[in-house]
């Protein structure tokens, strides 16, 4: 068994991608000593439309991955060979899926319930569907959805700060711990999501809540779907 944070990131920052990319080697470092020190095995950078393979950590298993902007969404793409870049809006949700599958990668709908409709697209063949570490108050609407499309649940934390690593995270079940046996377990079920119910966390939540409520980007708790095609917190909502 191992816990793996499925949904990470090694900046802080969207844009500006030449400085990103110098700052991405430090960033994934933060990522694996947190990961490390709250007892995780595994973390994955999914950073947002490109990946970048990164030095290996002598202590963490450094899961390759991407998060696709759909026109619908954000799908979460992780394996042995995600796709280095991507143009944000440019895939549907079912080729961001097809485009995994050719790279035996997992596709997850990412944050069902933050600014996406990618949930509302019963016909694409999804992998899983997180529990995102950011707004986990949406868990029951997450593991209704996932019982209805007969998926399984992994938790990511959708971390941007190092700080923010294991708020959610997925328990795998397999062998031994490389990207190809992680989607394996997944396709096969053999994962589950954790929530950190720990004082720091709740606190984070909650502050995170407050930001989301202010940007318009929660939905189907007490907001209509918001407008397709917008990045979760990073445009104003068409529809509020």
């Amino acid at each position: 068994m191992y816990a793996i944070d499925l949904h990470a990131h090694t900046r802080f920052f969207h844009g500006r991608r030449s400085l990103g990319d110098r700052y991405d080697p430090l960033g994934v470092r933060l990522l694996a000593e947190m990961a490390k020190r709250r007892g995780l095995d595994g973390v994955a950078t999914t950073n947002h439309d490109y990946y970048t393979a990164f030095d290996p950590s002598p202590d963490i298993e450094t899961l390759p991955g991407i998060e696709i902007t759909t026109d619908r969404g954000h799908v979460l793409v992780v394996g042995p060979d995600p796709p280095h870049a991507t143009k944000p809006g440019a895939l549907s949700p079912a080729e961001a899926v097809a485009l995994a599958r050719d790279r035996d990668c997992a596709a997850i709908v990412a944050h069902p319930f933050r600014n996406s409709t990618v949930r509302e697209l019963e016909e694409v063949p999804f992998d899983a569907i997180e529990v995102n570490g950011k707004h986990p108050r949406s868990q029951p609407l997450v593991e209704q959805l996932a019982d209805e499309r007969d998926l399984p649940l992994v938790g990511g934390s959708d971390a941007h700060y190092p700080f923010e690593v294991g708020r959610a995270y997925t328990i795998v079940e397999a062998d031994r711990l490389t990207p190809a046996s992680v989607v394996d377990a997944i396709r096969d079920g053999r994962v589950s999501a954790t929530v950190s119910r720990s004082g720091f966390d709740s606190l984070l939540r909650r502050a995170y809540r407050m930001i989301h409520d202010r940007k318009g980007v929660i939905d189907a708790i007490d907001r209509p779907t918001p407008g397709v095609g917008t990045p979760p917190g990073e445009e104003e909502t068409a529809d509020r």
